[in-house]
């Protein structure tokens, strides 16, 4: 599925509406450029999972915890140079835990992921516009728009 908004704050309610399908154990791979949108569309998703906290890229902790209906895990994987860095912070314990896992650059440890994980990329294509390229077998995202 293909969905292109037309600003931020459209990236930001396509992210609630996803965080609204969202179930415990889901994991969700999150990539695109610098500046395309992923913490954007991440603090949508928050947001639909009912998180209040302010949500910032975790890219110097690897991962913030939230509270919400279910715990989010946000991960930012761009600065780990070995995945076994990941196991040192107990990554598994997290991704197979009771929340929602969100990996910002999960294309980057693909290796050790799920097979059955949502993939989520943005693409930019102008200042203002990005398509959202969003894979997943999840019935429950056919409604979202």
């Amino acid at each position: 599925m293909i969905i292109k908004t037309r600003s931020a704050e459209e990236t930001f309610e396509l992210g609630i509406k996803i965080g609204r399908v969202l179930n415990r154990g889901d994991i969700i791979s999150l990539n695109g450029d610098l500046g395309a949108g992923k913490t954007q569309l991440t603090k949508g998703i928050a947001k639909g999972l009912e998180v209040d906290e302010h949500i910032t890229s975790p890219t110097f902790t690897i991962v913030n915890e939230y509270s919400g209906k279910l715990p989010l895990y946000h991960f930012d994987v761009y600065r780990i140079n070995d995945v076994d860095e990941l196991y040192e912070i107990g990554f598994d314990e997290y991704i197979f835990g009771n929340g929602v896992s969100i990996i910002e650059w999960g294309d980057m440890i693909c290796e050790i992921l799920p097979k059955d994980i949502i993939k989520i990329n943005i693409k930019k294509v102008d200042e203002d516009i990005r398509e959202i390229h969003i894979d997943s077998k999840k019935t429950n995202f056919g409604g979202i728009k």
